[in-house]
């Protein structure tokens, strides 16, 4: 039997909800955040590094890294290991700096 940590410890998440990503639905629940619903998504990555154009996701999970930066509702830089997710978020996928408008 397979059990989940909700089933453990008797949790009552409530309905699930959709966010997007690259304009794809990706299922959410609430109290996760934005990368544990891409995580469960199947997404491992959401955003590139300056130099090179790596892939890069969730490496702590705790936000110190900043590894998992993406833009999230039009705002780049956001640590989508502490963003929670809402339903009707907008994620994209962060290239470099997330900063293209800027011209820097």
């Amino acid at each position: 039997m397979a059990r989940t940590p909700a089933d453990l410890v008797g949790a009552d998440l409530g309905p699930s909800f959709a966010i997007t990503f690259d304009g794809r639905a990706v299922p959410a629940l609430p109290g996760q955040t934005v990368a544990a619903a891409l995580w469960a998504a199947g997404i491992l990555a959401w955003r590139t590094t300056r130099e090179g154009g790596r892939p890069r996701g969730a490496f702590c999970g705790i936000g110190q890294c900043y590894d998992c930066l993406a833009t999230v509702n039009g705002r780049p830089n956001r640590r989508a290991c502490l963003v929670p997710a809402r339903p009707g978020d907008r994620v994209t996928t962060q290239e470099g700096h997330g900063r293209a408008d800027l011209a820097v």
